[in-house]
């Protein structure tokens, strides 16, 4: 080997031979194997930092835990602590570089986090990189762990971290929605049930119905995390925790609890714990169930503010950029749309977590790479999805007031809140009339004789329509004279 490439590379070896490793980087062997073995997704781990994080938490509570228990020089273990620290406080994440989609069960990811920890410490203690006779990767690092107990709750730490921004960002676009609700109020509209006119409603209800629908789903994400915070560090291999000493899991869960800030627990069946994966099934789901709400309010809003002449244009989407490169003015609703899609892409990451738990064989899953891929991708771009639907879109609706007005006072829909008064059979005779003629509901019930017009005006008030104000009482209900019903529709043709 040339000077120059002595200077570049050191060498590292483990039980399949030696390899040459850039001198500057801080993973090693194990991590160049990976590389090699796995360019799939051209995605490293560090794409996903609070996973990064989550892993030098794991690291530095085990160094605290095998450190108290007696099983690891202090000096060694304080080391490889304030290494972790460096990295939980975001340094060397660019070291984090084996791809997301990996086989090994996440042994490829582990050893990475036990290689750059390691090396970070030995720069520490004043020590070259690949000094691993001084500090070791996998004696001291990875001592009372495996990548079986590592990399599960590593996957369930970082996100429960992660999911702490994700609720963040929930709740201020229910918050947004809320803000509409009051800001929408007093604006009447028509209602629609299979995209059909219904009866009269506020926008501020519609409104106020997705922030709800929202604060639901902020509750099921909260609960379904508790799901994630069951861990079985201490399990080694398979659950039995063979080269571990019995005092190491509840050492390792105080300190983990301490580090992370998450009400962590461990399992009390190890050997369960370690093979089953379907808490990540049910939090996966709850992600789902969060998209497709989502997705289905923004199809309400790409139809309440479509056309915006020849659609419903009942409220104006902010422009956020030019429609068309044909046609002139074209402006499209494309931060809903974009949520849209972010919705699709976490309903196929959920069936492929659902795949991969039901994959696992025996004393463990193999397939947890893809799980922790496809559940913190969802995160991510939920959370990027929900905040510019909010800056972008939510805060800048307007309500188009006079055309909403004009659509409640033709809508033949209104009648619904008389039929308690002139009965459904009169209702829907006078509706049939008012379609064909295009007369006023309230004139020819009035013409009819069945209520007098201020009695229909104070049924017809917006409060009324919009059930803000609830009636208490009902008129004796009258029957419309048939012969008036069609002869005002023999009139009209």
């Amino acid at each position: 080997m040339s000077l120059d490439a002595m200077t570049r590379t050191r060498i590292e070896t483990d039980s399949l031979g030696s390899m040459e490793i850039p001198a500057d980087a801080y993973w090693g062997i194990h991590t160049a194997r990976a590389l090699e073995n796995f360019p799939i997704s051209k995605r490293p781990i560090s794409v996903y930092p609070d996973l990064v994080r989550a892993l030098a938490m794991v690291k530095q509570a085990s160094a605290r835990a095998n450190r108290e228990i007696g099983v690891l020089d202090p000096a060694k273990a304080d080391l490889i602590d304030r290494a972790a620290q460096l990295v939980i406080e975001g340094q060397f994440h660019d070291q984090f570089v084996v791809g997301v989609i990996q086989g090994g069960a996440g042994t490829s990811t582990n050893m990475n986090a036990n290689e750059v920890i390691t090396n970070v410490a030995l720069e520490l203690a004043g020590r070259p990189k690949g000094d691993y006779a001084f500090l070791s990767p996998i004696d001291d690092t990875n001592r009372s762990q495996s990548t079986n107990d590592v990399y599960p709750t590593a996957i369930k730490v970082g996100l429960g971290l992660d999911l702490k921004t994700l609720l963040e960002e929930l709740d201020l676009l229910r918050r947004a929605f809320l803000a509409k609700a009051v800001e929408f109020h007093d604006v009447l509209k028509v209602g629609r049930t299979q995209l059909q006119d219904a009866v009269p409603m506020t926008l501020g209800q519609e409104f106020h119905g997705f922030a709800t629908t929202l604060g639901y789903d902020h509750q099921r994400l909260t609960e379904n995390a508790y799901l994630l915070y069951e861990i079985n560090m201490g399990a080694t291999a398979i659950g039995t925790g063979i080269t571990t000493n019995p005092s190491y899991a509840p050492a390792v869960l105080q300190h983990l609890r301490e580090i992370s800030g998450l009400d962590l627990a461990t399992a009390s069946d190890l050997v369960e714990a370690t093979s089953d994966t379907g808490s990540f099934m049910s939090f996966s789901a709850s992600l789902k169930r969060n998209a497709i709400k989502l997705s289905k309010i923004c199809n309400d809003l790409r139809l309440l503010s479509s056309g915006p002449q020849a659609g419903f244009g009942e409220i104006n989407l902010p422009a956020r950029q030019a429609g068309s490169s044909i046609m002139p003015g074209k402006v499209n609703p494309v931060i809903p749309e974009v949520v849209n899609q972010v919705a699709f892409a976490v309903a196929g990451a959920d069936l492929t977590v659902t795949m991969a738990v039901e994959g696992g064989q025996l004393q463990l899953n193999a397939f947890e790479p893809v799980i922790a891929h496809s559940i913190f991708q969802s995160i991510t771009w939920l959370r990027q999805a929900i905040l510019t639907l909010r800056v972008n879109c939510v805060e800048g609706i307007t309500a188009n007031r006079e055309r909403l007005g004009a659509m409640v006072g033709s809508s033949v829909g209104v009648i619904t809140a008389l039929t308690p008064f002139i009965g459904y059979a009169a209702a829907a005779a006078l509706a049939k009339t008012a379609l064909l003629t295009g007369h006023s509901v309230a004139d020819l019930v009035v013409e009819a004789g069945l209520m007098s017009r201020e009695e229909v005006a104070k049924q017809l008030s917006p409060a009324r329509l919009s059930g803000l104000e609830t009636v208490t009482a009902a008129i004796p209900v009258q029957q419309a004279p048939e012969d008036m019903v069609v002869e005002r529709a023999a009139d009209s043709r």
